[in-house]
This record gives C-alpha cells, structure tokens and sequence, in this order.
C-alpha cells in the first residue's frame, strides 16, 4: 500500500472525513480478548463503581485506535502515520444496553511539516457524550 493523498493537493485547514465509532460492552469484551488487557474497569460494572467510576469504560489504546482510523481511512496506507500520540482526557463511558457509546472524531492539516519528506500534521479531536476524550491527538503523516 501507499499513500493515496497528495503532499500537494492538502493544504492547512483541509478537513478529513469525520467518523462515528459505536462501543459497545461486546465491543470491549472483543478488544479485551485480542489486546490481553481484562481489566475489569473495562467489563465488570460492579468493581468499576466500586473505584468510582460512573460504568465500564473503554481501553484507551482502543479509543486511540478508533480515532486514528480517520487519518488511515484517509490516507489510504497504515503506514503512512509515522507518528500518534494522545492524552487521554475523558474515559468512553459505555453502558449496559443496546446502544453503548459512540466515539465521533474529526481532524483536520494543521501544518505541513516538509515538503522534502512530504509529512504533515493532522490533528484528530475525539468526543464521546459530549466529552473530549482525547487531548492532543496528533499524527504525523507521509503523502504521496
């Protein structure tokens, strides 16, 4: 695969695609089973509230996965992002129904880093209830 997005065709500003990422507790039971992390903040109601959470809450690293998928989506390669990092601001709160949570990300160029490499910076912002549950998500990224 390679980048399907011009180096010379973005321009700061431009605007990805926004996406809306259902979660659900089957969802974290999924992620839990492939990533090994079974901690039970992210699958058992009862000992999140004991540690005072409001409910189970998504894995971070899967939020952060979801948010990236609108710079690859994009993209058009994976391994166009040559750098992501994030804070983590706000947990996904899923509840224990059949409409769970929903993580919305948007992101927008917001700099083009060298026209040499032809990299730039994307910026994602990630929202669940309402919430900003990302802080600082940045990627950088190598277009065509």
């Amino acid at each position: 695969m390679a980048a399907t997005i011009s180096y010379d065709a973005v321009e700061v500003g431009t605007e990805l695609p926004a996406q809306s990422f259902p979660v659900t507790r089957d969802t974290l039971v999924r992620y839990a089973g492939a990533s090994g992390d079974f901690n039970p903040i992210h699958w058992n109601e009862k000992f999140a509230k004991e540690v005072g959470l409001p409910d189970v809450i998504a894995h971070g690293m899967f939020t952060m996965a979801a948010a990236i998928r609108v710079v690859t989506d994009w993209v058009g390669d994976p391994a166009a992002v040559i750098d992501y990092g994030t804070k983590f601001t706000k947990p996904v709160v899923v509840p224990n129904d059949d409409k769970g949570a929903t993580v919305e990300v948007s992101a927008k160029v917001a700099a083009k880093l060298d026209d040499e490499a032809r990299t730039v910076r994307v910026d994602l912002v990630a929202m669940s209830d309402g919430q900003k549950v990302l802080g600082m998500a940045r990627a950088v990224v190598k277009l065509a």
